[in-house]
């Protein structure tokens, strides 16, 4: 008879003493074991015996013998109560002999994540994280990527983008244990795979927003491993998520967060539906969710709306002087163009081409009507005698305004799940889940952007004063001011032309997956088995879009002429050649803001949509039970067969595939499937009556893996574990393990997808030569580089100045590095493989008998990576072709240069080129002190919670060619802390978290000489929450999360909580 023992303690404290409970309305079993758990106390049942059985809802204070009382009304059910202080819940004649006296049934077979194999023990080989839903609610969490964040081996993720003028994304979530990477965190839900989220050239990732929080009873989180168990990309860890079983009632939740500035509000609205059916065989719940959260633009936050900007600094006279190359000034802008137009002499960005009247640089009114002084700025200098593209103040393009800070989220799930007991032994279950997801990137596209330095393709716009669009005023004061234009030669509009509809990025994310499963067990002789059968389909469609210009139609439109009767028209309309005429051209005033006319709008703007269309089916089927058994118990197995199969279609808009954006896409598709074949053993050694002093138990498991890949091919992987009980409440754990991570479709199969993009950094730039893994060897290389090439960097090369490669490498400052002007390629790469990973973790669970409810663990982990999927952005590229003594050719063919050395090209593309080794630990304490045992009468309960991880070391080679070690740096700080209090009494519930991260540095190798701020401060985070139930059907809660409003340290966009102090408010109401 399978039994069922929950919170094992110490004995039993007096019947009399009252809890403070919050369970809601569900299974019998479901509760049984909450209140176990809560209380402290050991209550065991035969799952036989209550399967089916609903009971209601328990909120507030109770004694234990009144909360067994109000369960099990209406039951058949008794409860006995042992000299030893253990609960017995059984039917009269079924109380076996132990329950009169201090001994206990064995436990209950629990699935554990982690494993297949049911055992009787939660303590598993390698560290679990466990978070009960009740943490949402305290936290005020109503998302579950958020209180993943809340996770010290979870790498904290936002939508949000990384640095100034990159597009802040999706607005999707993906768990990334201890930074390994999103693609080495398997998601599971109820132990089973899901549909991927991801679109572009990315990692089989899955948004952990798509799950129902409503339904989540809790989240396992098993970290390090588990590809023998689970497949490909359980390198750093699993996550699971497990659903209620048994819910019954209704339960209505609705909560709104704001933050200190009233700039982040986040609404949230749920109802969840369960009821049993057919005398409690099977159950139906259902649960539906809204949630919003409004985009951030830097000016929304206090360090940012100051419009902060790394300027050349001029103190530094070299190595060791304690001077950084930069420093951080505010008021950032763009000075070589602005929404108005400035006039350049000629089509180069050195100040001293602006064009001047009486001594002032010049621009056009916003109306266009009138040539107007243009402040510059103080215009900052890269070198002694070359500008830089950034001023402090003025008029120039507001760098506040290059892209959204964080992206909004507006977010619709759906989701039912049921069961049906066809007998004690078979149970069929089900599972839909459908999520949509709006993510809003309010300044996704940098409009029409030409100035001065944009290369050929975003060149500044030459006029002359032929255009008919000038009036004559305009015509004699630009005359006077530049012979050349007055001899009928052109000058240069650099500007930012704010004429397309709108600047947002949309992506619209639609997830849906159903599973059917059926499940059971059977007796064999006297060995117990269990199996289970199921059967997934899901599917993500993604569409991404956003405006941007129409490069022919815009060229046409700005080419205007009169024609015969005096009407400005486009140029090719009224030339001799009728072949290039375009009906549709509508001419636009390139020297307004206010006068496009609708026709002109449309013609010179196109929608660029891209839809991503991931499938996946998956079947699965294990068998699990007892093989023989042994002195210590019984010997255990589980096999289990996955066939899997996955695709992924690309399409692109037309306009896409027809270049009408500058860059052609082009459609793609791929699929693949996998037969996987897995065993794993349990094998105890010692326990029970068969020990030794020092080993009261000794439990070794194994599992196995065959996976045979359509694409990636054969891979073996395994893991091993022990666990030896030592005696005194002292556990000792390891485990040991070869993980792997598939190719997914997107790295292989992604199409050619052309589009202007941001490199972020140019190493030959005068402002990052000195930086790099490698400086001198960046430096050398550099000038290698400009001997070979004597045109590069000579438009900046002041007068006077001997035109040298180290002069004009010493003056040579890239505008790419500030706006999207490089032609990015990106692409699948169908030559990868699989990536593999050696683990290793070892620790100890102590458990002290003489302080009941206290559990401490302490966890090394250790994981080898070879052959990493290493996506190498045009950056990676770059750094690995300038940073080393020999440069490899085929990493240096990857980008090109224009005539001047500006980037011009690059590619993206993912290889089996890296490496990653990482060690470290976690720490968790946990202690449940019932206050009655240090005061008298019933001063409620205190709930401890403490939870470390210490990055101790970190390298990673994205290239094969690079090392760069993270460890001690905002990306891998040496500790992430949390401490969590909660105090409970009656209905009156308080909750307290304590977040911290100690001083970090910028980068590995950051020191005052290289880095501005080498080191970030330490930074804590302190949150609030009170709940109060009232009548035991509402419930009402408050909270303050980053109560002190602290924020990173600048200049760090994500070293802390970049939202601040945040309120919310919530109430739920239970039926």
């Amino acid at each position: 008879m399978a039994t069922a023992l929950v919170a094992v303690a110490a004995p039993a404290a007096a019947q009399a003493q009252a809890y403070n409970l919050d369970i809601p309305a569900g299974s019998l079993g479901d509760s049984l074991r909450a209140l176990g758990q809560t209380s402290a106390q050991q209550i065991i049942f035969s799952e036989a015996s209550v399967r089916g059985m609903a009971a209601p809802a328990l909120h507030g204070s109770y004694t234990i013998d009144e909360a067994l009382g109000r369960l099990l009304a209406g039951t058949a059910l008794r409860t006995t109560r042992t000299s030893g202080g253990v609960f017995y819940v059984g039917a009269p004649a079924e109380a076996p002999e132990a329950a009169a006296g201090n001994a206990a049934p064995p436990g209950p077979d629990v699935i554990v994540t982690g494993t297949r194999i049911r055992s009787t023990s939660q303590v598993t080989a390698a560290p679990v994280t466990r978070i009960s839903s009740e943490q949402f609610t305290e936290r005020g969490v109503v998302q579950v990527g958020d209180m993943l964040n809340q996770v010290t081996s979870n790498v904290p993720e936002l939508p949000q983008a990384p640095f100034s003028g990159v597009p802040a994304g999706s607005g999707q979530t993906f768990p990334n244990l201890f930074g390994l990477g999103e693609g080495r965190t398997l998601t599971l839900l109820n132990g089973r795979r899901m549909v991927t989220s991801s679109s572009g050239l990315g990692a089989r990732v899955v948004d952990v927003n798509t799950i129902p929080a409503g339904l989540i009873d809790h989240i396992d989180v098993v970290e390090a491993g588990g590809a023998a168990v689970y497949g490909s990309d359980a390198i750093a860890g699993v996550v699971n998520y497990v659903l209620k079983r048994n819910f019954s009632g209704v339960e209505i939740d609705a909560q709104n967060m704001v933050s200190g500035r009233g700039k982040y509000s986040q609404p949230f609205a749920r109802i969840t539906a369960g009821k049993n059916f057919a005398d409690g065989k099977g159950n139906i719940a259902v649960d539906v969710e809204y949630s919003r959260t409004d985009p951030l633009l830097e000016t929304d936050l206090p360090y940012f709306e100051r419009g902060p900007r790394s300027v050349t600094n001029f103190a530094n006279t070299g190595p060791n002087d304690g001077q950084p190359p930069t420093v951080i000034a505010y008021g950032g802008h763009l000075w070589r163009f602005n929404g108005n137009g400035v006039i350049f002499a000629n089509n180069a960005s050195a100040p001293s081409n602006l064009l001047r009247i009486n001594g002032s640089p010049v621009q056009f009114s916003p109306d266009g009507q009138s040539i107007i002084p243009y402040n510059t700025g103080a215009i900052q200098l890269s070198s002694p005698t070359v500008a830089s593209s950034t001023a402090l103040g003025g008029e120039g393009f507001d760098t506040r305004l290059l892209s959204t800070f964080l992206t909004g989220v507006e977010r619709y799930t759906g989701s039912a799940i049921g069961h049906y007991d066809f007998s004690d032994h078979v149970r069929l279950s089900g599972e839909f889940l459908y999520s949509h997801q709006r993510g809003t990137d309010t300044l996704a596209t940098e409009d029409i952007q030409r100035a001065v330095g944009g290369g050929a393709t975003f060149s500044a716009v030459s006029f002359t004063k032929t255009n008919p669009f000038l009036t004559a005023s305009q015509i004699a004061a630009l005359s006077a001011a530049s012979p050349g234009f007055a001899a009928g030669g052109p000058l240069w509009l650099s500007k930012y032309f704010d004429i397309l509809p709108t600047r947002e990025g949309i992506s619209t994310t639609n997830t849906w997956r159903a599973l059917l499963a059926l499940d059971g067990d059977f007796t064999l002789g006297d060995h117990n088995f269990y199996w289970s059968l199921s059967g997934s389909h899901g599917e993500t469609n993604s569409v991404t879009g956003n405006w941007a210009q129409y490069f022919d139609h815009f060229n046409n439109a700005i080419n205007s002429v009169r024609n015969g009767s005096g009407q400005i028209v486009c140029a090719i309309n009224a030339d001799a050649d009728p072949t290039n005429d375009d009906p549709s051209c509508a001419p636009v005033n390139p020297f307004s803001n206010d006068a496009v006319s609708a026709a002109a709008r449309a013609y010179v703007s196109t929608y660029l949509r891209q839809t991503v269309r991931n499938k996946q089916d998956d079947f699965l089927a294990t068998l699990g039970g007892e093989i023989v058994k042994l002195p210590a118990g019984a010997a255990q197995f589980s096999v289990a067969f996955e066939h899997r199969y996955e695709s992924a279609a690309f399409i692109p808009s037309d306009t896409l595939l027809n270049g009408y954006g500058g860059y052609a896409s082009v459609a793609e598709a791929g699929r693949y499937h996998t037969d996987e074949y897995s065993g794993e053993l349990l094998i105890p050694i010692m326990g029970k009556d068969f020990k030794l002093p020092l080993v009261e138990a000794l439990v070794a498991t194994g599992s196995f893996r065959h996976v045979d890949n359509s694409l990636a091919g054969k891979e073996n992987v395994w893991g091993a574990g022990l666990r030896w009980t030592v005696g005194w409440g002292l556990t000792l754990r390891a485990s040991r393990s070869r993980n792997f991570s598939a190719p997914t479709l997107d790295q292989q199969f992604a199409p050619v997808n052309v589009n202007p993009g941001n490199p972020a950094s140019d190493p030959c730039d005068v402002t990052l030569i000195g930086s790099g893994s490698n400086p001198s060897a960046r430096r050398a290389n550099c000038i290698a580089l400009f001997n070979a090439n004597p045109g590069y960097g000579l438009n900046t090369l002041p007068a006077g100045v001997a035109n040298t490669a180290e002069n004009r490498l010493a003056n040579f400052n890239d505008p790419s590095i500030n706006t999207g002007r490089v032609t990015i390629t990106t692409q699948g790469n169908p030559g990868l493989k699989n990536e593999i990973s050696n683990t290793l973790t070892f620790g100890a669970v102590y458990e002290p008998r003489y302080i009941p409810g206290l559990s401490i663990s302490a966890d090394y982990i250790r994981v080898d990576l070879k052959d990493a999927l290493s996506p190498f952005a045009i950056g990676d590229f770059l750094n690995a072709c300038y940073d080393n003594v020999v440069q490899p050719a085929a990493i240096c063919s990857t980008f090109t240069r224009d005539a001047d050395g500006y980037l011009a090209t690059g590619t993206e593309e993912t290889f089996n080129a890296g490496s990653l080794r990482y060690r470290g630990e976690v720490y968790k304490v946990n202690y449940h002190l019932p206050l009655s045992r240090v005061f008298d009468g019933d001063p409620g309960t205190l709930d401890f919670h403490v939870e470390a991880t210490h990055n101790r070391y970190f390298n990673t080679s994205v290239t094969g060619f690079d090392n760069t070690r993270s460890d001690g740096t905002v990306a891998a700080p040496d500790w992430r802390l949390r401490f969590d209090l909660n105090y409970g009494r009656g209905p009156f519930r308080a909750f307290y978290s304590f977040y911290f991260l100690p001083d970090a540095k910028a980068s590995f190798t950051a020191t005052a000489d290289t880095t501005t701020v080498p080191v970030l401060q330490a930074n804590a985070t302190h949150s609030i929450s009170f709940q109060y139930d009232a009548g035991r059907r509402f419930t009402f809660r408050f909270g303050v999360n980053n109560l002190t409003n602290r924020t990173p340290p600048p200049p760090s966009r994500t070293y802390g909580d970049i939202y601040g102090r945040r309120f919310f408010a919530g109430a739920q109401v239970h039926f």
